[in-house]
């Protein structure tokens, strides 16, 4: 397969020429279950897992039987502390527990070269000479949006170092902005669109092989 290509955008959104991808990266094969898999793994791990409720045995008091076994016309009671109580325990209570799935990391890799390929494919991904960008301007970066032409949730892919680049899109709608160390497979499915800078391109192109 042709190495697929990406347009380079200038600080206007204009297209100055085409960049040549990396094929083993941007042509790869685009399995959905393999997506799907990585995804609710990536949403499992955010999870916290720190929710906790507390048995009959936790709860304070109720070390008393409330009153005699027979004669008192009640029910039979060991204990206040029993979950059909006020204030009693909780009969299953949610414990503290790790969400995590299990996804290999070659599956993960795959996934993320899953996930780049299907925005190189269907023409949503741009490349961005950050240059132009010699200070932030949130309003710069909504001019460059709409002259680039690609709406809905909109993805950057910045180093560190690129921070009027960065400053300018973070405030945008819709728009997230990350380093290519933070970059997920959830992101890139969520986003209609991706604008990468080249230093950033080159990062992720060498994270995914």
């Amino acid at each position: 397969m042709a190495a697929p290509k990406a347009p380079l955008l200038d600080a206007n959104g204009k297209r100055s020429k085409d960049v040549t991808l990396k094929a083993d990266v941007f042509a790869a094969e685009i399995k959905p279950h393999m997506l799907h898999e990585t995804v609710r793994a990536e949403a499992a791990e955010a999870r916290a897992g720190t929710h906790a409720a507390k048995t009959r045995a936790g709860v304070a008091g109720g070390r008393a039987k409330p009153w005699r076994q027979k004669g008192t016309g009640r029910a039979r009671a060991g204990t206040t502390r029993a979950p059909q109580w006020t204030g009693g325990g909780v009969a299953f209570p949610p414990l503290p527990r790790s969400y995590d799935l299990k996804v290999n990391r070659k599956a993960r890799k795959a996934s993320l070269r899953a996930a780049l390929s299907r925005h190189a494919q269907g023409g949503t991904l741009g490349v961005v000479d950050v240059s132009g960008f010699s200070e932030p301007s949130t309003k710069a970066a909504t001019a460059f949006v709409a002259s680039w032409g690609k709406g809905g949730p909109l993805l950057v892919l910045a180093q560190p170092d690129e921070e009027a680049f960065v400053k300018s899109f973070r405030n945008l709608d819709r728009a997230m902005v990350l380093e290519p160390s933070q970059l997920e497979v959830g992101a890139l499915m969520w986003a209609q669109a991706v604008l990468a800078s080249q230093a950033a391109l080159e990062r992720v192109e060498e994270m995914v092989v």
